[in-house]
């Protein structure tokens, strides 16, 4: 009987470290250019993005080890016309910083759209009226 107790215990904990880790919303994207999120920055190639925890996405690289967590700023609301699929917008930022001569163009992660209700914005700077927008694919889960 103790031994039934035991191999319950550890059943439950068990099933809830999967559940812990199980994301909520997740899409695949294809990059084309180096991004910035939470001022890390990121090279081109493909991408999985997904809500694993309340107050944070996870974006991790295909194909590599390259993985951390971005904070969500804010709840966004689905817009009028709702999207049909998963969508990242960058916000285009001009900066002088690598060559005070040269206007260079950095891509920053400002809203992520995993699913058809509501999004999320990961970005406290100011907003840029210029963005680049990706669409991507649900991920199986």
């Amino acid at each position: 009987m103790k031994r039934h107790r035991i191999l319950a215990v550890w059943g439950l904990a068990f099933a809830l470290i999967l559940v812990s880790g199980t994301a909520y919303a997740q899409a695949t994207f294809k990059i084309p250019f180096k991004f910035k999120a939470e001022g890390r920055s990121y090279s081109p190639g493909n991408y999985w993005i997904a809500q694993q925890e309340a107050g944070k996405i996870t974006v991790r690289k295909e194909g590599g080890d390259e993985e951390a967590s971005v904070a969500i700023v804010e709840m966004l609301d689905q817009p009028d016309r709702p999207l049909e699929g998963p969508q990242l917008v960058f916000d285009m930022v001009g900066n002088f910083e690598p060559s005070y001569t040269e206007y260079v163009t950095e891509y920053v992660l400002a809203e992520v759209w995993l699913t058809e209700k509501d999004g999320f914005l990961v970005s406290s700077a100011e907003r840029s009226e210029y963005n680049k927008i990706i669409s991507g694919v649900k991920a199986k889960k």
